[in-house]
């Protein structure tokens, strides 16, 4: 496969891709994750010969992954971080209830329920995926996504 095609192309066609994408999910994190999903999967394999080969795939393979996103229930969306080496321990002082509270606001269930299975339970993915039905990856991504928000909720706490 001319893999330098394939980057040139997807590189010079990122914005439109995006665009379009987002014409389709109408969320920032999911089309990031349907462009990188579009490009992982052309490069194993694509093998466009061409230019135009290679644009006409990329937008056909991310219509496709934008349809495929819409199609699965939200909380099996996920992406390939590894977010498993990021165990929280929480330090937490002796009004933890109320800061707990505080810092988890916004949390969807779900993101409650894996961030307390994980840092106070001390479950592993794997272990939560069984129990919940769902897949390691949608467990890793729901666990950053939930890390996130409460970083944002600590830093709106120290403003």
């Amino acid at each position: 496969m001319n893999t330098d095609k394939l980057t040139y192309s997807f590189l010079s066609l990122r914005q439109k891709l995006h665009r379009s994408a987002m014409n389709f999910l109408k969320d920032e994190e999911e089309a990031n994750d349907a462009l990188q999903d579009t490009f992982e999967r052309l490069w194993k394999n694509g093998k466009p010969e061409t230019d135009a080969e290679a644009r006409n795939k990329l937008f056909a393979v991310l219509k496709n992954v934008c349809i495929d996103k819409l199609r699965r229930p939200h909380t099996e969306r996920a992406d390939d971080a590894d977010t498993s080496r990021f165990e929280v321990q929480p330090v937490l002082p002796d009004d933890s209830p109320t800061l707990e509270a505080l810092l988890s606001d916004g949390l969807s269930e779900i993101q409650k329920s894996i961030f307390l299975s994980v840092s106070r339970d001390g479950k592993e993915y794997e272990e939560i995926a069984r129990e919940t039905g769902l897949t390691v990856e949608a467990v890793r991504m729901t666990m950053s996504r939930a890390r996130r928000k409460m970083r944002e909720n600590y830093k709106k706490l120290n403003k």
